[in-house]
């Protein structure tokens, strides 16, 4: 991707015992200042950039939808996480949000950030980088605190933001931030109060978003194109079909020859395919609390590939020319799996 430059010398990793060493000064010196919160601005995705491995793959696990403290069964999800992280060799994580329930966090010194992630994926395969979204649980809480890079000093795997860009190999990956193109958030919260700190305006928000998307996937150069967003665009799952993604996002999709669209929100395990394009929509939001019972009936049955109605995770592996991808539960069983080929483009 032509627009991709390299900030990830401190994002991309960092050990535990370095990144204990280098930070603890800082978090004890810091003292109320770790409670504060961190402005950010939405105009231009931030970009990090990754190095394929030696082979030419790129491999990674999804996981949605867990922060529980260790509760639903989410130690047990970590656990499978770590034994094919190691299998793998990943070279991080992607969260699709709802990182910490129920109401996101109180601020940088809530102790679910370690109680529900560090204490939890602990894994030696899962000390990687980890690059996550917010869902509409985190803006509940103080969205931004998960953006604060203070939380990045108390674990150096955390990388949160609201939309970004991560290039990794063959592979560009593009993050965006779903929740506020949800009306119901605004309009209808019910007893839930959201944090909009750094999205109001919304619609200069979502304008300036949707614009910088279509621009970055415009941009793209790589063979494939991964957007990742909470909310799914396509779904058979217990919250339906967001139809403000369907009208809005969804054409500057279609347009740039998306590859995969990967979401939570439903808390299952869900491969969906369509008619008109090569689009493909995944749902990875089965890190903890599941089994809601729900399935609903698509327009169109024949796209649906597969759903699990469970706990698990995907995992990913991807070359210039070929993605293959695994679903798997809570007890590490292999669910579902596919490949995806493309034909090199030969220029004669």
């Amino acid at each position: 991707m032509n627009k991709v430059t390299t900030l990830l010398s401190m994002m991309s990793s960092s050990s535990p015992n370095r990144r204990q060493q280098s930070h603890g000064m800082i978090v004890v010196v810091a003292g109320l200042l770790l409670c504060t919160a961190v402005k950010t601005s939405a105009a231009e995705f931030p970009q990090f950039q990754l190095p394929q491995k030696e082979d030419g793959s790129v491999d990674f696990l999804v996981v949605g939808d867990w922060g529980r403290g260790g509760d639903f069964n989410q130690s047990k999800v970590a656990e499978q996480m770590g034994i094919v992280g190691d299998q793998m060799g990943i070279q991080f994580v992607i969260s699709t949000g709802d990182n910490f329930y129920e109401d996101g966090l109180t601020g940088t010194c809530d102790p679910n950030f370690t109680n529900s992630f560090t204490n939890i994926y602990t894994a030696p395969s899962l000390n990687k980088p980890w690059y996550n979204v917010l869902g509409n649980h985190d803006y509940r809480g103080d969205a931004e605190a998960q953006l604060s890079p203070i939380l990045k000093a108390k674990d150096g795997r955390w990388n949160c933001f609201r939309s970004a860009i991560l290039s990794a190999g063959p592979v560009d990956f593009i993050f965006v931030d779903t929740t506020p193109f949800v009306d119901t958030y605004f309009k209808n919260p019910g007893e839930h109060r959201y944090d909009w700190t750094g999205v109001l305006p919304r619609e200069t928000y979502l304008s300036d978003m949707l614009k910088e998307l279509d621009w970055t996937l415009k941009a793209s150069s790589g063979p494939w194109k991964i957007v990742v967003g909470h909310h799914p665009i396509k779904t058979a799952g217990e919250h339906g079909v967001t139809e403000e993604l369907v009208q809005r996002m969804l054409p500057i999709l279609k347009i740039n020859n998306v590859d995969f669209y990967i979401n939570g929100h439903d808390h299952c395990l869900q491969r969906i395919a369509s008619i008109d394009s090569k689009l493909e929509f995944l749902t990875s939001g089965g890190g903890s609390k599941a089994w809601r019972g729900i399935i609903r009936p698509l327009d169109k049955p024949q796209e649906m590939k597969f759903y699990y109605d469970g706990q698990g995770f995907l995992a990913v592996r991807m070359h210039h020319y070929k993605a293959s991808f695994h679903f798997y539960d809570v007890y590490g069983n292999n669910l579902h799996n596919w490949d995806v080929q493309k034909i090199p483009f030969i220029n004669t």
